[in-house]
């Protein structure tokens, strides 16, 4: 559907709904912007990338409400418990919004007062607006993704701009507010979201119901549940959207992108008709993200002829290359020797968890051992052999230091679990190594899912268990090294040759990427000591092998930053590591400054100081 009779539905499915007067002095929408690096021509109109999005709702945010915090502000999201729900079991729509806004901003930022966020970088300024959301398909996909646009009351229609993104890891729709949002509603641009195939929409197998596109618990056989996994499946246990799509969703996360961008516009349309038409050629489009969300857009700027800029903060991008190494590869390695590697690094970040995983260190070590994987006659001999090991595949000091917390929450067992489904397109119940996702006893036997923790997973779930009452269910689970059998499965779909493994191998093919378009300004920001996203394995061969092709890509490199803003709340790390985030606002400042007429930045290779109250010049932004 042309972007013109999707904005004409827009229009009928919002009749009779307040809408905001547009700005005045709305451009002359066949003016181009004025900028001197404007790219030739595009055509917002030809080649659209899939059928219109469904629209699924739209809701004013004002009064007490907003965009950016949902009501919150800082201090509000500053609280290290969230918003509590009237009715654990039955919480409203508007509860559940409120929720998910404050985990997302929590799963993402550094938001002790200590850190100077609001202070001496980011905002969290009232932005009152209107938010429109959506389902969208790619071709060939079984199943939607989200969409939302936030169209703030202070849109700027004199500069119009969007600012597309993706949320980090599996999170929900608002993943990616703390990174995008935060930079572009302040500044009057519209921000377009996609949860890019992953998400929140779990589904409660036992109970036969999913969630709705409000975000609330959907009735069995409700037809508006935004993920069913569809017939055949297990009666119990949980299927989730990133796992169990059987749509390898990453494969198409470049096109989830543009789509949301261009859904942007068509909204646009909508709530501003005074200005209308928005194509790619009167509208400023810069895409933003973090983590995959980064790897996401990278993936966009392959064929984006649509954009103007991009800014990618810590990607997980695969790119064939010296050094490159895919997710699931280094995942699974990291999940399988660092718990016993470990043992042989000094000094290490604690966490609350430690005292647990520093006790499974020798169970893992001799079980390696046992495999012939290290060498060592005992846990100290063997954790340097495992040590060694990682060294020898690229790993760094910083990384392995900084990735001792994912090691503590089981990120890298949890990560290969699911990813394993997806590559592999696995419907529930069909793992490759037999896991499956359930509440679960203390034992870690499965249980049926409460009332209360199903209503509260679309607000609080990271979209990959473990997480919100729900956990991995490893039927190999066995002491003395209780997880190690079922990672030894998960990494011989990597190393082996099993029909499992080709076909796991084949859904990672799928999602290697390539150069961006030329002459597309794009900036990498990535932290020296991520320890989850290896800066060696990731960003480092992405920007080599895209300036071989000839593209011009600039890169950051931010000394004593790790993969988590949010794991700064644990002393240990706030002493060792600054934060992300002002580095990745910075980076959008200066691509929207280039596109004003400016210069693009340089490569940088940028000191920091970690430890005590944030300040500029700990943080040392280039350019300032």
């Amino acid at each position: 559907m042309p972007a013109a009779l999707l904005g004409a539905a827009c229009t009928l499915l919002l009749a009779g709904c307040a809408a905001t007067p547009p700005a005045a002095n709305a451009p002359d929408a066949n003016v181009h912007r004025t900028d001197s690096h404007a790219t030739p021509p595009r055509d917002a109109r030809a080649a659209r990338s899939a059928e219109a999005p469904r629209l699924t709702g739209q809701a004013a945010h004002r009064d007490g409400d907003d965009l950016l915090t949902a009501g919150l502000g800082l201090t509000g999201l500053q609280q290290a418990t969230p918003p509590p729900f009237a009715d654990p079991e039955a919480p409203t729509a508007a509860e559940l919004r409120r929720r998910a806004v404050w985990s997302s901003w929590r799963g993402i930022a550094d938001l002790r007062p200590e850190g100077g966020y609001g202070v001496v970088y980011g905002s969290a300024a009232t932005v009152p607006g209107r938010e429109f959301h959506a389902l969208a398909t790619v071709p060939g996909a079984k199943h939607p993704h989200r969409l939302m646009v936030q169209v703030p009351d202070g849109f700027d229609a004199g500069r119009r701009c969007v600012v597309v993104t993706a949320s980090s890891g599996s999170r929900g729709i608002y993943g990616a507010i703390a990174v995008a949002g935060a930079w572009g509603l302040p500044k009057g641009c519209a921000v377009a979201y996609t949860d890019k195939g992953a998400g929140s929409d779990y589904f409660d197998l036992d109970a036969g119901q999913g969630i709705a596109v409000d975000g609330r618990v959907a009735a069995p056989d409700d037809p508006a549940a935004a993920f069913d996994p569809g017939a055949g499946v297990p009666t119990t246990g949980i299927a989730f959207k990133h796992a169990h799509s059987q749509d390898n969703p990453e494969a198409d996360w470049g096109r989830h992108v543009r789509q949301a961008a261009e859904f942007a516009l068509a909204t646009l349309e909508t709530a501003m008709p005074q200005g209308a038409p928005y194509t790619f050629d009167n509208t400023r489009i810069i895409a933003v993200g973090i983590s995959n969300g980064g790897g996401a857009v990278l993936r966009a700027a392959e064929d984006g002829d649509w954009l103007d800029a991009v800014v990618a903060g810590e990607p997980s991008i695969h790119i064939d290359a010296p050094g490159a190494r895919a997710l699931y590869d280094y995942t699974t390695e990291a999940a399988l020797l660092m718990p016993c590697a470990l043992a042989d690094l000094d000094a290490l970040p604690t966490s609350p968890l430690s005292t647990v995983a520093t006790a499974m260190r020798a169970p893992r070590c001799a079980a390696l051992r046992a495999e012939g994987v290290i060498e060592g006659d005992d846990t100290a001999a063997q954790a340097r052999s495992a040590h060694a090991r990682l060294r020898d595949a690229g790993w760094t000091e910083a990384a392995l230091r900084a990735a001792a917390l994912s090691v503590d929450f089981d990120l890298f067992r949890a990560v290969a679990a699911t990813y394993a489904s997806a590559y592999g397109r696995y419907p529930a119940g069909a793992h490759p190594c037999g896991m499956s996702f359930s509440a679960q006893h203390p034992d870690f036997s499965p249980r049926p899912a409460t009332a209360a923790e199903c209503a509260a997973w679309w607000s609080d779930a990271s979209g990959i268990p473990p997480g919100a009452g729900v956990g991995v269910i490893d039927p190999a689970l066995a002491a003395p090294d209780l997880t190690g059998p079922g990672l030894q499965c998960l990494r011989a779909l990597w190393t082996g040759d099993s029909a499992d493994a080709q076909r796991v191998r084949a859904g990672v093919a799928a999602v290697a990427s390539a150069p961006p378009r030329a002459g597309l300004p794009v900036l990498v920001v990535h932290g020296r000591d991520d320890g989850l996203i290896p800066f060696a394995f990731t960003s480092a061969p992405y920007v080599v092998a895209s300036r071989a092709a000839g593209r011009d890509v600039r890169l950051w490199e931010v000394r004593n930053a790790q993969h988590f803003d949010g794991f700064l709340a644990l002393p240990d790390y706030a002493a060792r590591y600054v934060p992300l985030l002002p580095y990745v606002y910075a980076a959008l400042d200066r691509v929207d400054a280039y596109l004003d007429g400016g210069a693009l930045p340089s490569d940088a290779v940028i000191e920091t100081r970690p430890g005590g109250h944030l300040d500029a010049a700990a943080l040392a932004v280039p350019g300032t």
